[in-house]
C-alpha cells in the first residue's frame, strides 16, 4: 500500500484515472500504455504501481467512477416531480451524458475484469449493484413498478447499454464501408435511441397513478 494519508491516496488515484480518461478521449484502449498514463500524472511514473497493478484496473476504476456519477443523476431524477410522459426523455438524457461509460461498456468487459484484482472487481460490482438499485428506485417512484417489473426493465436496459455507443458513434471508416456495402444506416443519437427503448419498456408495464 502507498504511504501517506487516505486523502493523498485517493487524490493520486483520481489523478491516474483522470489521465486515463484524457487519453481515452483520443486513443483506443489497446493503444494506451501504463507509461503514457503515468506520464500525465504529477508523480513518478513507476509510482502508478502503488495504486493500480494493471491498465485494466485503471480502466475498471474509470468505469466505476462513471457508474457512480450516473447513480447520482438517477437518484436526482427519482426525486423530481414530473409527468410520467417526461420520464423516458429525462432518463435518456442522463444516459447520453455518460458517453465515457458507454464507450467503456462497448469494450470487452470480460478482459477488463479479468485483468483486475479481486478487490478492484468487488468495488466495481458494488457500484454496479447500486446502479441497478438506482434504476429500480426511479421506476418505483415514477411508475409504481413492482420489483419483478423493475428487474425485467433492467435486464432489457443493461444489455442494450453495451451496444448503444458503437451503434451511435460510427467512425468515418465504418460509414464509408457501409456506404460501399450498401448498408442502410440512419443516424440516431444516444438520447434518441435510449428514449425509444425506455418508452417501449415502461409502456409494457402497469403504471401507478
Amino acid at each position: 500500500m502507498p504511504k501517506g494519508s487516505p486523502e493523498l491516496t485517493n487524490a493520486r488515484r483520481e489523478e491516474i484515472i483522470d489521465a486515463c480518461a484524457k487519453l481515452y478521449e483520443t486513443k483506443p484502449f489497446k493503444e494506451i500504455t501504463l507509461g503514457e498514463i503515468g506520464a500525465l500524472t504529477s508523480f513518478t511514473r513507476t509510482s502508478i504501481y502503488n495504486y493500480f497493478r494493471t491498465k485494466e484496473e485503471i480502466f475498471l476504476a474509470l468505469l466505476e467512477r462513471e457508474y457512480a456519477a450516473w447513480n447520482r443523476d438517477l437518484m436526482t431524477l427519482a426525486e423530481e416531480d414530473m409527468p410520467a410522459s417526461e420520464f423516458p426523455s429525462r432518463f435518456a438524457a442522463a444516459v447520453e451524458a455518460r458517453s465515457c461509460m458507454l464507450k467503456l461498456l462497448s469494450m470487452n468487459l470480460y478482459d477488463m475484469e479479468a485483468g483486475s484484482s479481486l478487490e478492484s472487481l468487488v468495488s466495481f460490482k458494488r457500484t454496479y449493484a447500486r446502479t441497478m438499485d438506482a434504476v429500480s428506485y426511479c421506476l418505483k417512484r415514477h411508475f409504481n413498478m413492482a420489483e419483478e417489473e423493475c428487474q425485467q426493465f433492467i435486464y432489457a436496459l443493461f444489455p442494450f447499454l453495451f451496444g448503444v455507443y458503437p451503434y451511435t458513434a460510427s467512425t468515418p471508416k465504418q460509414l464509408r464501408a457501409m456506404e460501399i456495402a450498401g448498408v442502410h444506416h440512419r443516424r440516431y443519437s444516444v438520447g434518441e435511441i435510449t428514449r425509444s427503448l425506455v418508452e417501449k419498456l415502461v409502456a409494457s408495464f402497469s403504471k401507478g397513478e
